[in-house]
């Protein structure tokens, strides 16, 4: 059985999407969203008036969409916070040909407030957003004793922070920041962070209170491991 067609604007907004993330907004044009769409230019028109709107649109759509992607990967089957967040980590670096997409669109944004005003409490929305969702999971690890005491919103901010710059090295091709890189960078600061151990694998609760950690590859343990050792 055949699904449903999408409405016109779902489609408009995908379209975008792809050809603000490939072109830039400067680079796109109108009549080519509205060829991928199938609707007219004048449809385009009628739904954004302005290509600030469009833009705002199309990264509140991918928002949500990759928010729905992030959750389906996994995030909601977690088994502990831990887990969870580590989910949550990764839908947040370009990991897929999707998740890349969306990157290129937070980098578009970040070039367009900088210089056009009327975007900057969109943006300041998006990462609000992005931060209570990070924010209310380490609150929720700490309520359950799986992560060390901490103060949620400030290691929000930092984990905000830390995504944003390995995850534009790893877009731009930097060759000192691979995607695996970014990945261990990640997993280890904030498990610096939470008092987590962390392997290979992720993230994982800490055999033990945690009070003095050593680095170990991509493993941190207690000193009470490392003088057994």
């Amino acid at each position: 059985m055949s699904q449903p067609a999408r409405p016109a604007r779902e489609r408009i907004l995908a379209a975008a999407v792809r050809r603000i993330a490939r072109e830039g907004m400067e680079g796109v044009r109108i009549a080519r969203i509205a060829m991928d769409a199938g609707v007219s230019p004048a449809l385009v028109h009628y739904h954004f008036a302005t290509r600030e709107a469009l833009l705002a649109e199309a990264l509140d759509y991918s928002y949500n969409y990759a928010e729905e992607r992030r959750i389906s990967s996994g995030s909601e089957i977690a088994t502990s916070h831990a887990e969870r967040l580590e989910a949550m980590l990764e839908g947040c670096l370009p990991t897929s040909p999707e998740l890349h997409d969306d990157w290129l669109l937070w980098v578009e944004l970040w070039h367009q407030a900088a210089r056009n005003e009327q975007l900057r409490p969109f943006a300041g929305e998006l990462y609000s957003r992005l931060h209570a969702w990070f924010a209310d999971e380490i609150a929720a690890g700490v309520a359950a004793g799986e992560f060390a005491r901490c103060d949620p919103d400030e290691v929000g901010d930092r984990i905000l922070a830390l995504l944003d710059g390995v995850g534009v090295r790893t877009i731009i091709g930097d060759p000192q920041m691979s995607l695996a890189r970014a990945r261990q960078t990640v997993r280890a600061a904030v498990a610096h962070e939470l008092g987590l151990s962390v392997s290979p694998a992720g993230l994982a609760e800490a055999p033990e209170p945690v009070l003095h950690r050593q680095e170990v590859g991509m493993r941190l343990i207690p000193r009470s491991t490392a003088q057994r050792s």
